[in-house]
């Protein structure tokens, strides 16, 4: 009998906790640095992890550097090994506040928020804004956002001999749709 309460009690309690927050393993970041008439420099990470909480406004974002795919092998060594230190840095987190946001007012529309917070990359921490367009879509909320980042705020060294090749800014799209099934599931494994 104390094994089924006790049962019922962590379900009870897991499931309020899943209902506090909204996450996801499986967002993804589309990386671009190209520049015209150069080798295209893009990749993309499909492991983000991605947390909501609605009742603080929090949202958090992390991303282990090595799980970015590049078409070319070369490419991908070089973007961890001479311009990330990924060994170094392993992750870059960005954790902030949406501005205005109330889960009451999420649905099947998307509507455009702003969110204050710090990036940090390489070792380096910056504040930013970015914008974020969020929606409802099936059991989950659906993240949309862009993330500029300037090469030279988080002490990218790029050689001479290639910097006209690569883009000083850095395009980031973030896409991920958090649910509070997956916080669930994470808590009880």
């Amino acid at each position: 009998m104390k094994k089924i309460t006790l049962f019922i009690l962590l379900f009870t309690a897991c499931s309020a906790i899943a209902q506090d927050k909204f996450f996801t393993n499986t967002g993804t970041i589309n990386f671009e640095a190209s520049v015209p008439f150069f080798e295209e420099v893009k990749a993309v990470n499909r492991q983000v992890a991605i947390v909501l909480e609605p009742r603080t406004s929090t949202f958090i974002c992390t991303v282990i550097v090595k799980d970015f795919r590049f078409k070319l092998d070369m490419m991908q060594d070089h973007f961890n090994e001479n311009y990330m230190e990924s060994r170094r840095y392993p992750k870059a987190v960005f954790k902030g506040k949406i501005e205005k946001f109330d889960l009451k007012d999420i649905n099947e529309i998307e509507k455009e928020y702003q969110i204050k917070g710090k990036l940090v990359l390489r070792g380096k921490s910056k504040e930013v804004i970015v914008n974020a367009l969020i929606k409802k879509v099936g059991d989950g909320i659906q993240i949309i956002s862009d993330f500029p980042i300037a090469v030279s705020d988080f002490n990218i060294r790029i050689p001479n001999e290639i910097a006209s090749k690569i883009a000083k800014i850095a395009n980031t799209e973030l896409i991920g749709v958090v649910h509070t099934t997956d916080l669930m599931y994470l808590t009880l494994k």
